[in-house]
């Protein structure tokens, strides 16, 4: 895809200076720029890197004044930084934008899907699905019987949604996550064997949830996995069975929640972090990565460590035991004195 500069101008409500024909077909850091690309100056440390970009098109603040000659067309706007999000948003809309079904594809006949659906090849789609409005399915997806998907839902390649699963409008379920498999439900037997527990319940999603590739979440035992409206899960994150996590809560990769535990909204969960079972993890909590929770949280409370205590005792116990060396340098010079009184 190519755009002139008079285009961008009016996606973004700003002003060409310099070529309002001049193409760009990519996206660069200043420092990168080439022929051909389009990049921002929003940050003064990188002022001097506009001199001497290839960048085809430049985004700069309506104030800027250069002080040496440029090569470089620019688009003046209010707010560099902003406009140039908004134009990734906009080129990701349009770079999206796929609709169609193509071949070959599996589409069970008791399957219902709304307008401007994108499948994509080698996609299986089962018995008694409903798909909603403007879904993306790329292709290897796997839908299971009974799924529903509401609008404007992206599943990107190989994500696989087991059967009974439900996710709402305007998620982004990513590549190779797993939604639905069975939770880890084992019994022992008289034997010292381990017995298969069903896994009868389902994954719920609401509205707005990401989930990032390699992440997998269990269905229930009885009920649902509930992962509540905004939540954003990141890369490689273990989600076990009937796990409820609360509104706009984040999670960063490779945590593993383990099963029935209640998370709060609003919370921010560091990486590797390990949380127990059967636990409520309240609102507003913070948990720093690689933090080992086994106990209840009560809201707005900040943690680290493994077991996990507040924030501000873990600082001050790390500097005791960063110098417990020298401690009991001191403590055993002392000791020594005292033997031999």
């Amino acid at each position: 895809m190519k755009f002139t500069a008079a285009q961008i101008a009016g996606i973004l409500n700003g002003t060409v200076d310099g070529d309002e024909g001049i193409e760009v077909s990519k996206l660069a850091k200043i420092e990168e720029g080439s022929k051909g690309s389009l990049t921002f100056l929003a940050n003064p440390k990188y002022t001097h890197y506009i001199y001497s970009t290839q960048a085809s098109i430049t985004i700069v603040n309506d104030d800027f004044v250069a002080s040496q000659d440029l090569s470089t067309t620019l688009i003046r706007v209010e707010n560099a930084y902003k406009a140039f999000s908004q134009l990734l948003e906009y080129y990701n809309q349009v770079k999206m934008n796929k609709t169609g079904i193509e071949s070959p594809v599996y589409i069970s006949e008791t399957a219902k899907y709304g307008e401007n659906l994108y499948l994509g090849a080698f996609s299986y789609i089962g018995e008694n699905v409903k798909i909603g409005d403007n879904v993306k399915i790329y292709p290897n997806v796997y839908i299971g019987d009974n799924v529903k998907v509401g609008n404007n839902t992206v599943l990107f390649t190989g994500a696989k949604l087991y059967s009974e699963t439900v996710v709402g409008e305007s998620c982004v379920i990513n590549s190779g996550v797993v939604i639905g498999a069975d939770g880890f439900g084992f019994t022992p037997n008289e034997r010292g064997e381990y017995n298969k527990v069903p896994q009868t319940g389902n994954v719920i999603l609401e509205d707005n949830v990401d989930v990032g590739p390699g992440t997998t979440i269990d269905r229930a035992t009885l009920g649902s996995t509930l992962i509540k409206k905004g939540v954003k899960l990141d890369n490689q994150i273990q989600i076990a069975h009937n796990v409820t996590i609360g509104e706009n809560t984040v999670i960063a990769a490779q945590t593993g929640v383990a099963g029935s535990t209640k998370i709060g909204k609003n919370c921010i969960i560091g990486g590797q972090v390990g949380i127990a079972g059967h636990i409520t993890i309240g609102d507003n909590v913070k948990i720093q990565a690689q933090s080992g929770i086994g106990r209840n949280v009560k809201d707005n409370e900040t943690l680290q460590g493994s077991p996990a205590f507040g924030y501000g005792d873990f600082n001050k116990s790390y500097v005791y035991f960063k110098n417990l060396p020298k401690i009991m340098e001191r403590f055993n010079i002392v000791e020594k004195k005292v033997d031999n009184e």
